[in-house]
């Protein structure tokens, strides 16, 4: 399963609590982009309506070896292949506990593009200063047993 794209920004801002595999419909010239690593997902979202789940502010930027393509927008809505079950599971936790619904990384298995979404909890200003003191202390303690 090698790794398109990560969301960074998503597990600094928010605590993950659970993760699901979802498929993404795309068009072929979408799938050509995102192969070649021209995603950004940063910022983006899912919500879940009543006629399923979406992906928002997600940007494939056009495939760079395709001609131009009339009224594409990089960053519409893309929808999310996800079962019933577990849309009616994310609609339920996100509706009460006020959880949040965030994509972690695109990726590949098989021949499919698969979008990593994670069931998620803001943090707040401190948990996020204790992330960062946590890192420069792993990358210190690395640093001095290499030595």
């Amino acid at each position: 399963m090698p790794r398109i794209v990560t969301n960074k920004r998503a597990r600094f801002d928010y605590e993950i609590l659970e993760t699901f595999e979802a498929g993404l419909v795309l068009t072929g010239q979408e799938v050509k982009s995102a192969r070649l690593g021209n995603v950004k997902l940063t910022g983006s979202y899912v919500t879940i309506g009543h006629n399923g789940a979406r992906l928002l502010n997600a940007r494939i930027s056009p495939y760079p070896f395709a001609g131009h393509l009339e009224g594409y927008e990089p960053e519409q809505s893309r929808q999310l292949l996800l079962k019933a079950k577990q849309i009616d599971y994310l609609r339920e936790k996100s509706a009460t506990e006020g959880l949040t619904i965030v994509p972690v990384s695109l990726y590949t298995k098989g021949r499919h593009l698969k979008l990593e979404i994670g069931l998620a909890r803001g943090k707040k200003k401190y948990d996020k200063r204790a992330s960062i003191k946590k890192r420069e202390i792993d990358r210190e303690i690395a640093r001095f047993t290499k030595q």
